[in-house]
Protein backbone atom coordinates (compact mmCIF):
# COMPACT_ATOMS: atom_id res chain seq x y z
CA UNK A 1 0.00 0.00 0.00
CA UNK A 2 2.82 2.39 0.92
CA UNK A 3 4.52 1.61 -2.38
CA UNK A 4 1.32 2.41 -4.30
CA UNK A 5 0.92 5.71 -2.45
CA UNK A 6 4.52 6.65 -3.19
CA UNK A 7 4.03 5.79 -6.85
CA UNK A 8 0.83 7.86 -6.99
CA UNK A 9 2.55 10.78 -5.24
CA UNK A 10 5.54 10.52 -7.58
CA UNK A 11 3.29 10.47 -10.66
CA UNK A 12 1.28 13.45 -9.37
CA UNK A 13 4.43 15.48 -8.77
CA UNK A 14 5.85 14.42 -12.14
CA UNK A 15 2.66 15.41 -13.98
CA UNK A 16 2.54 18.72 -12.13
CA UNK A 17 6.11 19.55 -13.08
CA UNK A 18 5.40 18.46 -16.64
CA UNK A 19 2.43 20.83 -16.88
CA UNK A 20 4.45 23.71 -15.44
CA UNK A 21 7.11 23.11 -18.09
CA UNK A 22 4.51 23.51 -20.85
CA UNK A 23 4.39 27.22 -21.71
CA UNK A 24 3.68 27.14 -25.45
CA UNK A 25 0.59 25.87 -27.23
CA UNK A 26 2.78 23.83 -29.58
CA UNK A 27 4.33 22.09 -26.55
CA UNK A 28 0.90 21.41 -25.09
CA UNK A 29 -0.30 19.87 -28.38
CA UNK A 30 2.75 17.59 -28.70
CA UNK A 31 2.46 16.55 -25.06
CA UNK A 32 -1.25 15.93 -24.64
CA UNK A 33 -3.15 15.86 -27.95
CA UNK A 34 -3.94 12.53 -29.62
CA UNK A 35 -5.26 12.56 -33.18
CA UNK A 36 -7.36 10.28 -35.36
CA UNK A 37 -7.37 9.91 -39.14
CA UNK A 38 -5.80 10.90 -41.50
CA UNK A 39 -2.69 11.13 -39.28
CA UNK A 40 -3.44 9.03 -36.17
CA UNK A 41 -1.34 9.15 -33.01
CA UNK A 42 0.24 11.92 -30.92
CA UNK A 43 0.02 15.39 -32.45
CA UNK A 44 2.88 16.06 -34.84
CA UNK A 45 3.83 19.14 -36.81
CA UNK A 46 5.33 16.90 -39.51
CA UNK A 47 1.94 16.92 -41.26
CA UNK A 48 1.21 20.64 -40.72
CA UNK A 49 4.59 22.39 -40.36
CA UNK A 50 3.01 25.80 -41.05
CA UNK A 51 0.85 25.34 -37.93
CA UNK A 52 3.63 25.51 -35.31
CA UNK A 53 4.09 29.28 -35.38
CA UNK A 54 0.32 29.74 -35.49
CA UNK A 55 0.05 27.69 -32.29
CA UNK A 56 2.54 29.94 -30.51
CA UNK A 57 1.37 33.27 -31.93
CA UNK A 58 0.47 35.58 -29.03
CA UNK A 59 -0.87 38.54 -31.00
CA UNK A 60 -4.04 39.88 -29.46
CA UNK A 61 -5.79 39.29 -32.80
CA UNK A 62 -4.74 36.63 -35.30
CA UNK A 63 -6.44 35.79 -38.57
CA UNK A 64 -6.42 32.66 -40.71
CA UNK A 65 -7.64 32.94 -44.32
CA UNK A 66 -7.40 29.31 -45.30
CA UNK A 67 -8.10 26.61 -47.78
CA UNK A 68 -10.21 23.74 -46.47
CA UNK A 69 -8.70 20.95 -44.36
CA UNK A 70 -5.39 22.66 -43.62
CA UNK A 71 -5.34 22.15 -39.84
CA UNK A 72 -6.47 25.64 -38.84
CA UNK A 73 -9.40 24.33 -36.80
CA UNK A 74 -7.02 21.99 -34.96
CA UNK A 75 -4.86 25.03 -34.17
CA UNK A 76 -7.98 26.66 -32.73
CA UNK A 77 -8.81 23.57 -30.68
CA UNK A 78 -5.29 23.29 -29.28
CA UNK A 79 -5.31 26.98 -28.37
CA UNK A 80 -8.66 26.41 -26.66
CA UNK A 81 -7.49 23.40 -24.64
CA UNK A 82 -4.16 24.97 -23.64
CA UNK A 83 -5.85 28.23 -22.53
CA UNK A 84 -8.23 26.27 -20.31
CA UNK A 85 -5.70 23.72 -19.03
CA UNK A 86 -2.52 25.76 -18.46
CA UNK A 87 -3.67 29.39 -18.31
CA UNK A 88 -6.96 28.73 -16.49
CA UNK A 89 -8.73 31.01 -18.98
CA UNK A 90 -12.33 30.59 -20.12
CA UNK A 91 -12.85 30.33 -23.88
CA UNK A 92 -15.73 31.28 -26.19
CA UNK A 93 -15.78 29.09 -29.31
CA UNK A 94 -18.05 30.88 -31.77
CA UNK A 95 -19.60 29.16 -34.80
CA UNK A 96 -22.05 30.48 -37.41
CA UNK A 97 -25.17 29.04 -35.74
CA UNK A 98 -26.11 27.20 -32.55
CA UNK A 99 -27.94 24.50 -34.49
CA UNK A 100 -26.55 22.62 -36.29
CA UNK A 101 -23.05 24.18 -36.16
CA UNK A 102 -22.45 24.23 -32.38
CA UNK A 103 -24.06 20.84 -31.82
CA UNK A 104 -22.15 19.29 -34.76
CA UNK A 105 -18.89 20.79 -33.46
CA UNK A 106 -19.51 19.30 -30.02
CA UNK A 107 -20.11 15.79 -31.37
CA UNK A 108 -17.63 15.74 -34.28
CA UNK A 109 -14.69 17.74 -32.87
CA UNK A 110 -14.88 18.10 -29.09
CA UNK A 111 -16.13 14.63 -28.11
CA UNK A 112 -13.60 12.70 -30.28
CA UNK A 113 -10.75 14.83 -28.87
CA UNK A 114 -11.77 13.78 -25.36
CA UNK A 115 -12.19 10.14 -26.30
CA UNK A 116 -8.63 9.91 -27.65
CA UNK A 117 -6.91 11.82 -24.83
CA UNK A 118 -6.96 10.73 -21.18
CA UNK A 119 -5.55 14.13 -20.23
CA UNK A 120 -8.52 15.93 -21.80
CA UNK A 121 -10.94 13.53 -20.14
CA UNK A 122 -9.44 14.42 -16.77
CA UNK A 123 -9.55 18.16 -17.54
CA UNK A 124 -13.30 18.48 -18.01
CA UNK A 125 -15.61 17.80 -15.09
CA UNK A 126 -18.88 18.53 -16.92
CA UNK A 127 -19.39 17.96 -20.64
CA UNK A 128 -23.09 17.07 -20.88
CA UNK A 129 -24.23 20.54 -21.91
CA UNK A 130 -23.55 21.05 -25.64
CA UNK A 131 -22.95 24.78 -25.25
CA UNK A 132 -21.08 24.80 -21.94
CA UNK A 133 -18.18 22.57 -20.86
CA UNK A 134 -16.65 23.08 -17.41
CA UNK A 135 -13.00 22.40 -16.56
CA UNK A 136 -12.35 23.39 -12.92
CA UNK A 137 -12.64 27.16 -12.69
CA UNK A 138 -12.41 27.61 -16.45
CA UNK A 139 -15.22 27.20 -18.97
CA UNK A 140 -15.63 26.41 -22.64
CA UNK A 141 -18.67 28.15 -24.14
CA UNK A 142 -19.74 26.92 -27.59
CA UNK A 143 -22.12 29.42 -29.19
CA UNK A 144 -23.67 30.49 -32.48
CA UNK A 145 -23.10 33.98 -33.89
CA UNK A 146 -26.67 34.65 -34.99
CA UNK A 147 -28.03 35.40 -31.53
CA UNK A 148 -26.64 38.52 -29.85
CA UNK A 149 -27.87 37.25 -26.48
CA UNK A 150 -25.69 34.14 -26.76
CA UNK A 151 -22.45 36.14 -26.79
CA UNK A 152 -23.34 38.66 -24.08
CA UNK A 153 -22.25 38.45 -20.44
CA UNK A 154 -19.51 35.88 -21.07
CA UNK A 155 -16.20 37.17 -19.64
CA UNK A 156 -13.54 35.13 -21.46
CA UNK A 157 -9.85 35.47 -22.22
CA UNK A 158 -9.88 33.74 -25.59
CA UNK A 159 -12.39 33.74 -28.46
CA UNK A 160 -12.30 31.50 -31.52
CA UNK A 161 -14.33 32.70 -34.51
CA UNK A 162 -14.62 29.56 -36.66
CA UNK A 163 -15.97 30.02 -40.23
CA UNK A 164 -16.22 33.81 -40.09
CA UNK A 165 -17.72 34.08 -43.59
CA UNK A 166 -20.84 32.21 -42.47
CA UNK A 167 -21.36 34.40 -39.40
CA UNK A 168 -23.56 37.41 -38.77
CA UNK A 169 -20.85 40.01 -39.33
CA UNK A 170 -22.49 42.68 -37.16
CA UNK A 171 -22.21 40.41 -34.10
CA UNK A 172 -18.43 39.94 -34.36
CA UNK A 173 -17.59 43.30 -32.65
CA UNK A 174 -20.10 42.44 -29.92
CA UNK A 175 -18.34 39.13 -29.29
CA UNK A 176 -14.96 40.90 -29.27
CA UNK A 177 -16.17 42.94 -26.29
CA UNK A 178 -16.17 39.73 -24.21
CA UNK A 179 -12.37 40.14 -24.02
CA UNK A 180 -12.63 43.55 -22.38
CA UNK A 181 -11.11 43.68 -18.93
CA UNK A 182 -8.90 40.61 -19.49
CA UNK A 183 -5.17 41.13 -18.93
CA UNK A 184 -4.17 38.26 -21.24
CA UNK A 185 -6.48 37.91 -24.22
CA UNK A 186 -6.58 36.65 -27.77
CA UNK A 187 -9.06 36.40 -30.62
CA UNK A 188 -8.48 33.97 -33.49
CA UNK A 189 -10.62 34.48 -36.60
CA UNK A 190 -10.49 31.78 -39.26
CA UNK A 191 -12.46 30.87 -42.35
CA UNK A 192 -12.30 29.88 -45.97
CA UNK A 193 -12.96 33.15 -47.88
CA UNK A 194 -15.66 33.90 -50.41
CA UNK A 195 -15.35 37.22 -52.22
CA UNK A 196 -13.19 40.32 -51.91
CA UNK A 197 -13.83 42.58 -48.92
CA UNK A 198 -16.28 40.21 -47.29
CA UNK A 199 -15.92 38.30 -44.03
CA UNK A 200 -12.47 36.89 -43.27
CA UNK A 201 -10.90 38.76 -46.19
CA UNK A 202 -11.67 42.09 -44.49
CA UNK A 203 -9.75 41.01 -41.38
CA UNK A 204 -6.93 39.36 -43.35
CA UNK A 205 -6.28 42.52 -45.38
CA UNK A 206 -5.82 44.44 -42.11
CA UNK A 207 -3.17 41.98 -40.94
CA UNK A 208 0.46 41.16 -41.70
CA UNK A 209 -0.80 38.91 -44.56
CA UNK A 210 1.78 36.16 -44.12
CA UNK A 211 2.55 33.33 -46.55
CA UNK A 212 4.46 30.11 -45.89
CA UNK A 213 7.84 29.99 -47.68
CA UNK A 214 10.37 27.16 -47.87
CA UNK A 215 13.69 26.40 -49.54
CA UNK A 216 13.36 24.49 -52.79
CA UNK A 217 15.26 21.17 -52.46
CA UNK A 218 16.63 21.69 -55.99
CA UNK A 219 17.61 25.36 -56.32
CA UNK A 220 17.65 26.30 -52.61
CA UNK A 221 15.73 29.50 -53.35
CA UNK A 222 13.11 30.64 -50.85
CA UNK A 223 9.79 30.08 -52.56
CA UNK A 224 6.13 29.25 -52.01
CA UNK A 225 3.48 27.04 -53.60
CA UNK A 226 1.05 29.12 -55.65
CA UNK A 227 -1.47 28.50 -58.41
CA UNK A 228 -1.12 28.37 -61.38
CA UNK A 229 2.70 28.53 -61.44
CA UNK A 230 3.27 25.45 -59.28
CA UNK A 231 0.54 23.06 -60.48
CA UNK A 232 1.16 21.04 -63.64
CA UNK A 233 -2.04 19.39 -64.92
CA UNK A 234 -1.22 16.49 -67.24
CA UNK A 235 -4.62 16.05 -68.90
CA UNK A 236 -7.65 18.15 -69.80
CA UNK A 237 -9.96 15.20 -69.09
CA UNK A 238 -10.57 14.21 -65.47
CA UNK A 239 -11.34 10.61 -66.54
CA UNK A 240 -8.03 10.22 -68.38
CA UNK A 241 -5.59 8.04 -66.35
CA UNK A 242 -2.82 10.46 -67.28
CA UNK A 243 -4.38 12.98 -64.87
CA UNK A 244 -2.73 10.94 -62.09
CA UNK A 245 0.65 12.27 -63.27
CA UNK A 246 -0.25 15.85 -62.34
CA UNK A 247 2.40 17.27 -60.04
CA UNK A 248 3.90 20.31 -58.34
CA UNK A 249 6.93 22.26 -59.49
CA UNK A 250 9.12 24.97 -58.03
CA UNK A 251 8.11 28.27 -59.60
CA UNK A 252 11.76 29.38 -59.51
CA UNK A 253 13.59 26.45 -61.16
CA UNK A 254 10.61 24.46 -62.58
CA UNK A 255 11.86 21.21 -61.04
CA UNK A 256 9.33 18.68 -59.75
CA UNK A 257 8.47 18.87 -56.07
CA UNK A 258 7.43 15.37 -55.01
CA UNK A 259 4.23 15.18 -52.99
CA UNK A 260 5.54 12.36 -50.79
CA UNK A 261 8.55 14.48 -49.77
CA UNK A 262 6.56 17.50 -48.59
CA UNK A 263 7.27 16.89 -44.91
CA UNK A 264 10.98 17.19 -45.69
CA UNK A 265 11.12 20.36 -47.77
CA UNK A 266 8.27 22.09 -45.92
CA UNK A 267 9.50 21.12 -42.47
CA UNK A 268 11.89 24.06 -42.14
CA UNK A 269 9.53 26.55 -43.79
CA UNK A 270 8.84 30.01 -42.42
CA UNK A 271 6.10 32.60 -42.47
CA UNK A 272 6.92 35.73 -44.48
CA UNK A 273 4.72 38.82 -44.00
CA UNK A 274 3.65 41.26 -46.69
CA UNK A 275 3.32 43.92 -43.96
CA UNK A 276 5.69 43.77 -41.01
CA UNK A 277 4.39 46.91 -39.27
CA UNK A 278 0.93 45.65 -38.27
CA UNK A 279 -0.23 44.35 -34.89
CA UNK A 280 -2.71 41.81 -36.28
CA UNK A 281 -1.02 38.67 -37.58
CA UNK A 282 -2.67 37.03 -40.56
CA UNK A 283 -1.87 33.61 -42.05
CA UNK A 284 -2.77 32.15 -45.43
CA UNK A 285 -2.02 28.71 -46.86
CA UNK A 286 -3.55 26.75 -49.76
CA UNK A 287 -4.10 23.06 -50.47
CA UNK A 288 -1.01 22.77 -52.66
CA UNK A 289 0.78 22.43 -49.29
CA UNK A 290 -1.51 19.67 -48.03
CA UNK A 291 0.05 16.32 -47.11
CA UNK A 292 -3.33 14.64 -47.66
CA UNK A 293 -4.41 16.19 -51.00
CA UNK A 294 -2.36 14.76 -53.86
CA UNK A 295 -1.81 17.13 -56.82
CA UNK A 296 -3.98 15.04 -59.15
CA UNK A 297 -6.98 15.51 -56.84
CA UNK A 298 -6.55 19.27 -57.00
CA UNK A 299 -6.16 19.01 -60.80
CA UNK A 300 -9.47 17.14 -61.10
CA UNK A 301 -11.21 19.85 -59.09
CA UNK A 302 -9.68 22.48 -61.38
CA UNK A 303 -11.04 20.74 -64.49
CA UNK A 304 -14.53 20.61 -63.00
CA UNK A 305 -14.26 24.30 -62.17
CA UNK A 306 -13.96 25.14 -65.86
CA UNK A 307 -17.53 24.05 -66.64
CA UNK A 308 -19.49 24.69 -63.44
CA UNK A 309 -19.64 28.02 -61.55
CA UNK A 310 -20.24 26.26 -58.21
CA UNK A 311 -17.12 24.14 -58.75
CA UNK A 312 -15.24 27.26 -59.87
CA UNK A 313 -16.16 29.03 -56.63
CA UNK A 314 -15.22 25.94 -54.62
CA UNK A 315 -11.82 25.61 -56.30
CA UNK A 316 -10.68 29.15 -55.54
CA UNK A 317 -12.22 29.33 -52.07
CA UNK A 318 -11.69 25.84 -50.64
CA UNK A 319 -8.65 24.66 -52.60
CA UNK A 320 -6.69 27.91 -52.90
CA UNK A 321 -8.09 29.76 -49.91
CA UNK A 322 -8.52 32.99 -51.89
CA UNK A 323 -11.44 35.21 -52.81
CA UNK A 324 -13.12 34.79 -56.17
CA UNK A 325 -16.14 36.01 -58.10
CA UNK A 326 -17.07 34.18 -61.36
CA UNK A 327 -17.71 36.28 -64.44
CA UNK A 328 -21.01 38.11 -64.15
CA UNK A 329 -21.28 37.61 -60.39
CA UNK A 330 -21.12 41.36 -59.75
CA UNK A 331 -22.58 44.38 -61.49
CA UNK A 332 -19.66 46.25 -63.02
CA UNK A 333 -19.22 49.96 -63.63
CA UNK A 334 -19.32 49.15 -67.34
CA UNK A 335 -22.71 47.41 -66.93
CA UNK A 336 -24.10 50.52 -65.23
CA UNK A 337 -22.61 53.03 -67.67
CA UNK A 338 -24.09 51.24 -70.67
CA UNK A 339 -27.56 51.70 -69.18
CA UNK A 340 -27.19 55.47 -68.76
CA UNK A 341 -29.27 57.41 -71.31
CA UNK A 342 -29.57 61.07 -72.30
CA UNK A 343 -32.17 62.30 -69.80
CA UNK A 344 -32.18 63.58 -66.21
CA UNK A 345 -34.15 62.66 -63.10
CA UNK A 346 -37.68 64.09 -63.05
CA UNK A 347 -39.91 65.52 -60.33
CA UNK A 348 -43.13 63.93 -61.52
CA UNK A 349 -44.60 60.97 -63.36
CA UNK A 350 -44.24 60.72 -67.14
CA UNK A 351 -47.47 60.40 -69.06
CA UNK A 352 -48.79 57.02 -70.17
CA UNK A 353 -46.65 55.07 -67.72
CA UNK A 354 -47.03 52.97 -64.59
CA UNK A 355 -44.86 54.23 -61.74
CA UNK A 356 -43.48 52.01 -58.99
CA UNK A 357 -41.32 52.76 -55.97
CA UNK A 358 -39.01 50.52 -53.94
CA UNK A 359 -37.77 51.55 -50.49
CA UNK A 360 -34.97 49.94 -48.49
CA UNK A 361 -35.03 50.73 -44.78
CA UNK A 362 -31.99 51.50 -42.65
CA UNK A 363 -30.62 54.61 -41.00
CA UNK A 364 -31.85 56.28 -44.19
CA UNK A 365 -34.76 55.37 -46.43
CA UNK A 366 -33.20 54.70 -49.83
CA UNK A 367 -35.73 54.79 -52.66
CA UNK A 368 -35.93 54.17 -56.40
CA UNK A 369 -38.82 55.35 -58.54
CA UNK A 370 -39.38 53.71 -61.94
CA UNK A 371 -41.62 54.51 -64.89
CA UNK A 372 -42.85 51.41 -66.75
CA UNK A 373 -44.35 51.60 -70.22
CA UNK A 374 -46.37 48.43 -70.03
CA UNK A 375 -46.72 46.49 -73.27
CA UNK A 376 -49.97 44.52 -73.20
CA UNK A 377 -48.65 42.35 -76.02
CA UNK A 378 -45.65 41.37 -73.88
CA UNK A 379 -46.19 37.86 -72.46
CA UNK A 380 -44.40 38.88 -69.26
CA UNK A 381 -46.94 41.63 -68.67
CA UNK A 382 -44.28 44.28 -68.08
CA UNK A 383 -42.03 46.45 -70.15
CA UNK A 384 -38.66 47.88 -69.26
CA UNK A 385 -38.10 50.25 -66.33
CA UNK A 386 -36.85 53.79 -66.68
CA UNK A 387 -35.43 55.10 -63.43
CA UNK A 388 -36.86 58.59 -62.98
CA UNK A 389 -35.68 59.26 -59.42
CA UNK A 390 -33.46 57.83 -56.71
CA UNK A 391 -32.42 59.24 -53.37
CA UNK A 392 -32.72 58.92 -49.62
CA UNK A 393 -34.91 60.37 -46.87
CA UNK A 394 -34.87 60.31 -43.08
CA UNK A 395 -38.59 60.00 -42.30
CA UNK A 396 -41.32 57.64 -43.47
CA UNK A 397 -43.73 60.58 -43.64
CA UNK A 398 -41.62 62.07 -46.45
CA UNK A 399 -42.43 59.01 -48.55
CA UNK A 400 -46.04 60.21 -48.65
CA UNK A 401 -44.99 63.22 -50.72
CA UNK A 402 -43.16 61.00 -53.21
CA UNK A 403 -46.21 58.75 -53.54
CA UNK A 404 -48.36 61.73 -54.50
CA UNK A 405 -45.86 63.76 -56.56
CA UNK A 406 -44.98 60.78 -58.74
CA UNK A 407 -48.47 59.21 -58.79
CA UNK A 408 -46.92 55.96 -57.61
CA UNK A 409 -49.15 53.08 -58.63
CA UNK A 410 -47.51 50.59 -56.30
CA UNK A 411 -44.75 50.65 -53.71
CA UNK A 412 -42.87 47.85 -51.93
CA UNK A 413 -41.01 48.75 -48.77
CA UNK A 414 -38.52 46.76 -46.70
CA UNK A 415 -40.14 45.20 -43.62
CA UNK A 416 -37.06 45.42 -41.40
CA UNK A 417 -35.87 46.92 -39.18
CA UNK A 418 -38.72 49.49 -38.85
CA UNK A 419 -41.69 47.16 -39.24
CA UNK A 420 -44.12 49.38 -37.30
CA UNK A 421 -43.30 52.51 -39.34
CA UNK A 422 -43.44 50.53 -42.58
CA UNK A 423 -46.84 49.11 -41.62
CA UNK A 424 -48.19 52.57 -40.79
CA UNK A 425 -47.01 53.80 -44.21
CA UNK A 426 -48.76 50.85 -45.88
CA UNK A 427 -51.94 51.64 -43.96
CA UNK A 428 -51.90 55.26 -45.15
CA UNK A 429 -51.85 54.00 -48.74
CA UNK A 430 -53.93 50.90 -48.20
CA UNK A 431 -53.92 48.62 -51.24
CA UNK A 432 -50.98 50.39 -52.92
CA UNK A 433 -48.11 49.61 -50.55
CA UNK A 434 -46.83 46.26 -49.32
CA UNK A 435 -44.11 45.60 -46.77
CA UNK A 436 -41.71 42.92 -47.96
CA UNK A 437 -39.87 40.08 -46.27
CA UNK A 438 -37.06 38.07 -47.82
CA UNK A 439 -37.88 34.58 -46.65
CA UNK A 440 -38.06 30.85 -47.16
CA UNK A 441 -40.96 28.81 -48.40
CA UNK A 442 -41.23 30.65 -51.71
CA UNK A 443 -39.41 29.79 -54.91
CA UNK A 444 -38.61 31.56 -58.14
CA UNK A 445 -40.56 34.75 -58.80
CA UNK A 446 -43.47 33.77 -56.55
CA UNK A 447 -44.94 36.51 -54.37
CA UNK A 448 -46.54 35.08 -51.25
CA UNK A 449 -49.17 37.47 -49.96
CA UNK A 450 -49.87 37.42 -46.22
CA UNK A 451 -53.26 37.96 -44.61
CA UNK A 452 -54.86 41.15 -45.92
CA UNK A 453 -54.59 42.97 -42.60
CA UNK A 454 -50.81 42.42 -42.49
CA UNK A 455 -50.19 44.30 -45.76
CA UNK A 456 -47.13 42.09 -46.28
CA UNK A 457 -45.52 39.81 -48.85
CA UNK A 458 -42.67 37.31 -48.78
CA UNK A 459 -40.36 36.70 -51.76
CA UNK A 460 -37.24 34.72 -52.57
CA UNK A 461 -34.32 37.13 -52.29
CA UNK A 462 -32.00 35.46 -54.81
CA UNK A 463 -34.54 34.95 -57.59
CA UNK A 464 -35.72 38.55 -57.53
CA UNK A 465 -32.20 39.98 -57.33
CA UNK A 466 -31.32 37.86 -60.36
CA UNK A 467 -34.06 39.68 -62.27
CA UNK A 468 -33.68 43.20 -60.90
CA UNK A 469 -29.86 43.35 -61.08
CA UNK A 470 -29.75 41.24 -64.22
CA UNK A 471 -31.28 44.18 -66.08
CA UNK A 472 -27.92 45.95 -65.91
CA UNK A 473 -26.16 43.01 -67.54
CA UNK A 474 -28.67 42.67 -70.38
CA UNK A 475 -29.33 46.44 -70.59
CA UNK A 476 -33.08 46.27 -70.06
CA UNK A 477 -33.17 49.26 -67.71
CA UNK A 478 -32.58 52.97 -68.34
CA UNK A 479 -30.70 55.28 -65.96
CA UNK A 480 -30.59 59.10 -66.02
CA UNK A 481 -27.25 60.72 -66.74
CA UNK A 482 -27.34 62.38 -63.29
CA UNK A 483 -27.56 59.05 -61.43
CA UNK A 484 -25.75 59.48 -58.13
CA UNK A 485 -22.37 57.90 -57.44
CA UNK A 486 -23.83 56.39 -54.27
CA UNK A 487 -26.49 54.58 -56.31
CA UNK A 488 -23.83 53.14 -58.58
CA UNK A 489 -21.66 51.97 -55.68
CA UNK A 490 -24.56 50.26 -53.92
CA UNK A 491 -25.38 48.23 -57.03
CA UNK A 492 -21.83 46.88 -57.13
CA UNK A 493 -21.80 45.85 -53.46
CA UNK A 494 -23.66 42.56 -53.97
CA UNK A 495 -21.95 39.46 -55.33
CA UNK A 496 -23.66 36.28 -56.50
CA UNK A 497 -21.79 33.31 -55.07
CA UNK A 498 -22.24 29.67 -56.00
CA UNK A 499 -22.37 26.74 -53.60
CA UNK A 500 -23.61 23.17 -53.45
CA UNK A 501 -26.39 21.94 -51.22
CA UNK A 502 -26.20 18.76 -49.15
CA UNK A 503 -27.16 16.72 -52.21
CA UNK A 504 -24.38 18.26 -54.31
CA UNK A 505 -26.73 20.41 -56.40
CA UNK A 506 -25.46 23.89 -57.33
CA UNK A 507 -27.24 26.77 -55.63
CA UNK A 508 -26.52 30.48 -55.49
CA UNK A 509 -27.10 33.42 -53.18
CA UNK A 510 -26.10 37.07 -52.94
CA UNK A 511 -23.70 38.35 -50.30
CA UNK A 512 -22.63 41.93 -49.70
CA UNK A 513 -19.21 43.43 -49.30
CA UNK A 514 -18.37 45.90 -46.55
CA UNK A 515 -19.94 48.57 -48.79
CA UNK A 516 -23.57 49.64 -48.47
CA UNK A 517 -26.10 47.95 -50.76
CA UNK A 518 -29.34 49.81 -49.96
CA UNK A 519 -30.04 51.06 -53.48
CA UNK A 520 -29.62 47.52 -54.82
CA UNK A 521 -32.52 46.41 -52.62
CA UNK A 522 -34.55 49.51 -53.44
CA UNK A 523 -34.12 48.50 -57.10
CA UNK A 524 -35.32 45.00 -56.20
CA UNK A 525 -38.42 46.24 -54.38
CA UNK A 526 -39.31 48.54 -57.30
CA UNK A 527 -39.08 45.48 -59.57
CA UNK A 528 -41.39 43.46 -57.33
CA UNK A 529 -43.83 46.39 -57.19
CA UNK A 530 -44.58 46.32 -60.93
CA UNK A 531 -45.94 42.78 -60.65
CA UNK A 532 -48.33 43.90 -57.91
CA UNK A 533 -49.12 47.13 -59.75
CA UNK A 534 -50.18 45.27 -62.87
CA UNK A 535 -52.31 42.97 -60.73
CA UNK A 536 -54.42 45.80 -59.30
CA UNK A 537 -54.32 47.58 -62.66
CA UNK A 538 -56.69 45.01 -64.13
CA UNK A 539 -59.52 46.49 -62.07
CA UNK A 540 -58.69 50.20 -62.05
CA UNK A 541 -56.63 52.90 -63.75
CA UNK A 542 -53.43 52.72 -61.72
CA UNK A 543 -51.83 55.64 -63.56
CA UNK A 544 -54.15 58.06 -61.84
CA UNK A 545 -54.59 56.67 -58.36
CA UNK A 546 -53.50 59.85 -56.61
Amino acid sequence: MAHQLMTLLSNTISNGLKRKAVTKTSEWAETYRIMGQPFPGPWSFAHHPWAREMHDCESEIMVGQKAAQMGFTEVALNKTFKAIDIDGVSVLYLLPASDPDASDFSTSRFDPALEMSTHLQNMFTDVKNIGHKRAGNANLFIRGSRSRSQVKSLPVGCIIFDEVDEMVQDNIPLAMERLSGQIKRQAFLLSTPRVEDVGINVHYKQSTMEHFFFKCPHCSKLTQLVYPECLVVTSDDSTDPDILNSHLICKECKMILKHEEKSEYLGAGQWVPEHSDRLIRGFHVNQLYSMAAEPYKIAITLLKAQTNPADEQEFYNSKLGITHAPDGAQISEKDITECVKDYVKTTGAPRHSVVTMGVDVGKWLHYEIDAWHVDTNDSSGIGRPTVIAEGKLLNFEDLDTLMRDYSVAFCVVDASPERRKAFEFAQRFYGYVKICYYGRGVTGKQIHEHAEEEQAITVDRTSWLDLSLGRFRNQTIKLPRDTSIEYREHLKALTRIYEKDRDGNPISRYIKSNLNDHFAHARNYAEIAIQLGIKIGTSQDITGVF
